[in-house]
């Protein structure tokens, strides 16, 4: 049997892509859905096994070896989704099962932001890296911790999760449960809660009052024009965001921290204030020793890739 593909599926707050792809990492196919469009958890498999049976009917089910899925608080040990907080389906989730009762298929199931860091280890930035945190600011925030050349897990598989330390003690609620998530300032959900407690309380003259809907998008666009207000926004986003991977680095001690996602696209605008508090926060040892870096995978799928490479492991 020559199985020449893998299926990546990588499970997001907002959305789901997946795709067919080479042992070399090419994308062949690839489509999305909805994750927040269904009622049930089990309503959500079915739609996606569908949609996945059709790609993989497409190159014959003899040459696809496997399933890799990336998912919010998916667990490598157990193939289960676990109290997801930007997900509306709450308890343990058996992803794993009802696929391959779905698609009588090898699945294997990790943290969404894990299948992102070894997409990028294997095809993008961090090929030649041992060490490095890959952070993934969408939906939420995500991160996955390599050191040593190993991704880590922890004990119970659901070690590396940046976006729930607490960066603001006593501060917002976060889905998880707690307060003061980093989750709940530095993702596109983040800054949009900041923008709107402000716009609220204070009388900012900014362009974004006129939007009808207010979006991380429209909040990058303003910034690049230079509205005063978008700036400083991304600018208290920043500081939250260094001063907790400062934090972070003490940890692991990486050679770099690769940023992906959605706020990720907002660039110098968002990482040149995050480089500016990471230094000033970080353990003296550690200064100007970590690089920044953009997925070089900002343009492909990172989390799709990464997804389909844990079918090959």
């Amino acid at each position: 049997m020559n199985e020449n593909y893998a299926i990546g599926i990588d499970i997001g707050g907002t959305n789901t892509a997946y795709g067919l792809v080479s042992r070399e990492g090419k994308i062949i196919f690839s489509n999305g859905l909805k994750t927040t469009s269904y009622k049930s958890f089990e309503e959500f498999v079915e739609a996606l096994s569908s949609n996945v049976r059709t790609m993989i009917d497409r190159v014959g089910k003899e040459h696809v070896k496997g399933i890799g899925v990336g998912a919010p608080n998916g667990n490598f040990y157990t193939g289960e989704m676990v109290d997801a907080a930007n997900l509306p389906w709450k308890g343990v989730l058996p992803l794993a099962k009802l696929l391959k009762q779905q698609l009588n298929k090898k699945v294997v199931v990790t943290n969404d932001a894990n299948a992102a860091a070894i997409g990028e280890m294997i095809y993008g930035i961090a090929k030649e890296m041992n060490d490095f945190i890959m952070v993934t600011l969408g939906t939420g925030v995500g991160s996955g911790f390599v050191a040593n050349g190993q991704l880590i897990y922890g004990h119970d598989g659901f070690a590396g999760e940046l976006g729930h330390v607490i960066a603001v003690r006593d501060g917002r609620p976060c889905g998880c449960g707690r307060n003061g998530c980093m989750e709940t300032y530095c993702s596109a959900t983040g800054i949009v809660r900041t923008a709107k407690e402000w716009l609220s309380t204070r009388n900012y003259d900014t362009i974004l009052r006129k939007e009808e809907k207010l979006s991380a998008y429209a909040i990058q666009q303003a910034a690049i024009k230079g509205d005063h207000f978008a700036l400083e926004l991304y600018d208290f986003t920043a500081k939250i965001l260094g001063q907790t991977l400062a934090d972070a680095v003490a940890i692991t001690s990486p050679e770099a921290i690769v940023f992906f996602g959605g706020l990720a696209h907002a660039g110098d605008i968002l990482l040149v204030p995050t480089r500016k508090y990471f230094e000033e926060n970080l353990l003296s040892l550690y200064k100007n020793k970590v690089a920044f870096h953009l997925s070089a995978l900002m343009n492909e799928n990172a989390g799709v890739l990464g997804a389909s490479a844990l079918v090959w492991g």
